[in-house]
């Protein structure tokens, strides 16, 4: 599976050749993510998942394919 965020799209390569893209806007914390940290990510749950440690947000390919949107930042306490 690989993974791309653009400035305009989340885009994730499945293992079975599919290709699923959202809009970057749908997940604020990536949306408001630098490059970099756009591009530190790392699969979790078997591949069930995408982690971004520095943001500190998770994703399930799930949701992706179902369309479930990111939830509003929340302030850090």
């Amino acid at each position: 599976m690989k993974v791309t965020v653009s400035d305009d799209e989340l885009t994730v390569d499945l293992v079975d050749g599919r290709r699923i893209s959202v809009p970057v806007v749908w997940y604020p914390r990536l949306l408001n993510a630098s490059a970099a940290q756009r591009q530190d990510w790392e699969l979790i749950g078997e591949g069930e998942g995408i982690h971004w440690p520095q943001i500190d947000e998770d994703l399930s390919v799930v949701g992706i394919l179902k369309g479930t949107r990111g939830s509003q930042l929340r302030p850090r306490a």
